[in-house]
């Protein structure tokens, strides 16, 4: 096949939009331009989040630029394409339409889920790295997609979680403005038990941990008498990411105590029971 017959084949119109006819060689540039501007894009892309990342930007601020940029380069590619095979964007208006009215209706899930992407993204309640209590579930934020939230529960478990549950329902944000967090450990002890030393060794053993704050400083609580132990409480704060830092030091905390009561012969307390008798009891012996 000579260059004039690969001209005049690539010419050869197969259809027309707005009177504009589309030839085949139109067709066979479609996918070029796409192919080129989605390896474009993508190159950008990776250029942008790289030298955002080494200038220790906000990975939320990265992930709402990586969203923004394929949106706005997705535009541009199709824009672009209708242009350079004479296709005028008003022709579409008509069909456009059509298909936004019936795609409303049958994916209006998807649209919110969508559109509270956005919000979570633009408004940032929810950003990359917090520590999440949605319903019965626990974990931190992985990624925020335009559909779902991914989010790795404390048992290590992936949870997706649509954006419009997380707008429309409520959420716990546990890092949303700092990552401090209070804590309280709870004793009892013997009764006849020196309440005062009691409280010394509590609040010694809260301030030996060095991850727990001295400002505000542990607070130790005598709570009650209680049916079997006098009831001890001590509140403390700490700068901790995940729920399991809270469960860690309140661990710590209870060895630390367990090894002071042993050493200062304080009981812990457990349930009894004094029970009085009244009369005389007869004990058959039976040979």
């Amino acid at each position: 096949m000579t260059y004039e017959q690969l001209v005049n084949f690539l010419n050869i119109s197969i259809a027309s939009i707005a009177e504009q006819p589309i030839t085949i060689g139109d067709i066979l540039l479609v996918p070029t331009f796409l192919i080129i501007g989605f390896f474009l894009t993508k190159w950008s892309v990776k250029i942008i989040t790289h030298r955002l990342t080494t200038k220790n930007t906000d990975p939320n601020i990265i992930h709402l630029l990586q969203r923004v940029f394929y949106v706005v380069a997705i535009t541009i590619i199709v824009i672009t394409t209708l242009d350079v095979i004479n296709v005028p964007i008003t022709a579409f208006a008509f069909l456009s339409g059509a298909i936004a009215i019936g795609f409303g209706f049958g994916a209006q899930n998807i649209i919110n889920n969508f559109i509270s992407g956005w919000i979570l993204m633009w408004e940032r309640p929810i950003r990359i790295g917090d520590f999440l209590e949605v319903e019965d579930a626990k974990g931190i934020v992985e990624q925020i997609n335009t559909r779902s939230t991914r989010i790795k529960r404390v048992d290590g478990v992936h949870l997706l979680i649509p954006n419009s549950k997380l707008i429309e329902n409520t959420v716990i944000n546990w890092t949303l403005v700092d990552s401090l967090m209070r804590s309280t450990v709870r004793v009892g002890v013997a009764y006849g038990t020196s309440a005062k030393k009691v409280s010394e060794l509590i609040l010694q053993a809260t301030t030996e941990q060095s991850r727990i704050l001295t400002d505000p400083k542990p607070l130790v609580v005598f709570e009650d008498f209680g049916d079997n132990a006098l009831i001890f409480e001590v509140n403390f704060w700490m700068k901790s990411n995940v729920e399991g830092g809270l469960r860690v030091m309140r661990s710590n905390i209870r060895f630390r105590l367990d090894e002071l009561f042993e050493e200062h012969n304080i009981i812990v307390a457990f349930p009894q029971r004094d029970v009085h008798l009244d009369g005389s009891i007869t004990i058959l012996n039976k040979d």
